[in-house]
């Protein structure tokens, strides 16, 4: 992955680093003061603003397009170019401290990113497997948040140096640093093209047609919202952070570089997290807990009381209390931020078609730039409305992203149920998998295991890139205790007819209507726990379910879970008390079978191998003297 994606990582990060840094310094020079400590801001931060949201909102679709009918590889090289031309005419401007000309350069170097933006999300999945994009984004994310706090502490740190040799180093850095992200995106591989339409394309209707395009795909829409509400959270953190550093701090540059290293550390965290979480898969449940991690964060930020301090006394705040509860919450918050995020930038990529990718990703980058504006309208009602407040601004934030995250968890409990029942099994088991990128990305398939104790479920369910709709035993699933979690998992259950005529039919039409809805279907072939440990002839229950739909067949194979309380090793499962924890569990993901296949011998044969070569696993671990110290 390192070779594939580090190119591309560098070149977006730089890229970032140099929109933020050109950025600030046109603010430091409107100000026209070495001190970040002058908060009489004028009309120029609002026009530095509008350097950001204009060009993402008129050619985010063009970059979009670009995107998706031009080889991405050659399309970054052209673009960094461009970044580079804008570098040198934004030198001159700096050299002769020309505020009005500087912001024609940002403008222009907005123009850029803009154009930029739906590409570097858009190349990711033709450079990485599906198990690598959750990984590929988090690292794009926190390369994006670093370099906007690097540009923003540069810049506030040239400010303090004497003029000439402040305006010589920021020459410099936006020319090297534009030269060097050339340099390094020749070292991006190559991305063809993925639109081969041979329509006309008109740049000035482009906006209209792929917003139009964006809000006809239903499942896209949410996940887009979802991202915009992101950056409309950090956007209003940004603007609280900078009225609270003035208001509490007598405008101190340290209090502020602080806070947003806490703010930004905190993203960083939260993305790295998300991927470890994820271990390849998309887990869309981390949205919903991220959002409220980060509402009750901000409910935790707004209910610190205020220290008026001026910037003789900031020294001595370091040293107490308040301020590092400010630093913790702004890190409870990006945490929060990043873990909401990055799954909603990989469920787009997913879900999007690949011949118009970009395109969605470019009306990703619009609705971001329509949240960007509506928090610098927020902003900008709190400072006009004093008796709300700072603080009942940040509470507000926190309960609007409150509501986000119970919204979510209400409407799909799945994916946050499976996340911490994962995370529960990983607790006591340590757990091996193989083979996940079986399971198809899209459409229907079943998934065929054997089955040996009653924690087998969890365990695939938990190992499975994709959310799994389950069969079980009827009496178990009518548990008093557990129906309620079984319902909202969408377990099927089935019986025999003797015991409820008619329970098979409506058990295969619930398993057919799954399946025709493009889900995922785990069932257990054997029909019940083994009772020795090794695999039982198969039923025919199968071959029912491939009559009504021929779907691919993904065989799996689980070993050791034989031994444990929940399993009929020793006596009946459940009534005996546990004897090992954290014991090596090691499921196998075999290559799809089609219909024709998997109701042959040969599904129960690969089956077989797979526990197989699981159990070799298991044993080799623990005879392993590395293994058992």
């Amino acid at each position: 992955m390192r070779r594939r994606f580090a190119p591309l990582f560098w070149t977006q990060s730089l890229g970032a680093f140099n929109d933020n840094f050109l950025r600030m310094v046109l603010l430091l020079l409107a100000w026209k003061s070495v001190s970040p400590r002058d908060w009489e801001l004028g009309p120029i931060p609002g026009l530095a603003a509008a350097g950001f949201i204009l060009p993402c909102l008129v050619f985010s679709s063009w970059g979009g397009v670009l995107g998706d009918r031009l080889d991405k590889h050659r399309l970054i090289r052209r673009l960094k170019l461009l970044e580079l031309a804008v570098a040198l005419g934004a030198m001159v401007a700096v050299w002769f401290e020309n505020a009005a000309m500087l912001l024609v350069f940002l403008l222009l170097m907005g123009w850029q990113s803009a154009l930029a933006g739906p590409v570097k999300y858009a190349i990711l999945p033709q450079h990485l497997a599906p198990t690598e994009l959750v990984s590929g984004n988090a690292w794009i994310g926190v390369g994006t948040f670093v370099a906007l706090l690097a540009g923003v502490l540069l810049a506030l740190s040239m400010a303090t140096w004497p003029t000439h040799w402040a305006r010589v180093a920021v020459m410099l850095t936006l020319v090297g640093v534009a030269s060097l992200g050339l340099l390094v995106s020749f070292a991006v591989p190559v991305a063809p093209a993925r639109d081969r339409i041979s329509e006309n394309w008109h740049p000035w209707r482009s906006n209209h047609e792929v917003l139009r395009q964006a809000l006809r795909e239903k499942h896209l829409f949410p996940a887009m919202l979802g991202v915009a509400i992101f950056w409309f959270l950090v956007t209003c953190m940004l603007l609280l952070l900078l009225i609270w550093v003035r208001d509490d701090f007598a405008g101190s540059g340290e209090a502020f570089s602080l806070l947003l290293v806490a703010f930004v550390l905190g993203v960083g965290v939260g993305s790295f997290l998300c991927a470890h979480f994820s271990a390849g898969r998309l887990e869309v449940g981390l949205v919903s807990l991220g959002a409220l991690l980060a509402g009750a964060a901000s409910l935790y930020l707004a209910s610190l009381a205020p220290v008026a301090a001026s910037a003789e006394e900031f020294t001595g705040l370091l040293s107490s209390g308040h301020f590092w509860q400010m630093f913790f919450g702004f890190m409870l918050v990006g945490i929060g931020a990043g873990l909401y995020s990055v799954p909603l930038y990989t469920l787009v990529q997913m879900l999007s078609r690949e011949e118009r990718r970009a395109r969605m990703l470019g009306a990703v980058n619009m609705f971001n730039a329509l949240a960007v504006a509506l928090a610098l309208v927020y902003g900008g009602a709190i400072l006009a409305w004093r008796d709300v407040g700072l603080r009942g601004a940040i509470a507000g934030l926190g309960l609007m992203i409150l509501v986000v995250g119970i919204v979510l968890l209400l409407r799909r409990p799945r994916p946050v149920l499976r996340l911490l029942v994962f995370a529960l099994v990983h607790v006591f088991y340590r757990l091996r998998f193989r083979g996940r990128h079986h399971i198809p990305a899209r459409g229907p398939a079943l998934v065929v295991c054997n089955h040996v104790s009653f924690m087998d479920a969890l365990v695939l369910g938990g190992a499975s890139p994709r959310p799994l709709r389950f069969l079980m035993d009827q009496p178990i699933y009518e548990s008093p205790w557990l129906n309620w979690w079984f319902r909202i998992v969408g377990a099927i259950p089935v019986d025999s007819d003797r015991r409820d005529p008619g329970n098979v039919r409506r058990a295969l039409s619930e398993v057919s209507h799954a399946l025709r809805q493009g889900e995922v279907v785990m069932l257990f072939p054997e029909g019940r726990l083994t009772p020795d440990g090794e695999i039982q002839g198969f039923r025919r229950g199968l071959d029912m379910i491939l009559a009504r739909d021929p779907v691919p067949v993904v065989p799996a194979g689980l070993a050791g879970l034989w031994g444990s309380w929940t399993s009929h090793h020793g006596g009946r499962a459940l009534t005996k008390w546990p004897r090992r924890f954290r014991a090596r569990v090691a499921l196998s993901f075999g290559e799809p079978l089609s219909a024709r296949q998997a109701r042959s011998p040969l599904l129960e044969r690969r089956v077989r191998e797979l526990k197989a070569d699981a159990d070799a696993w298991v044993e080799a671990r623990r005879k392993s003297p590395l293994a058992q110290s």
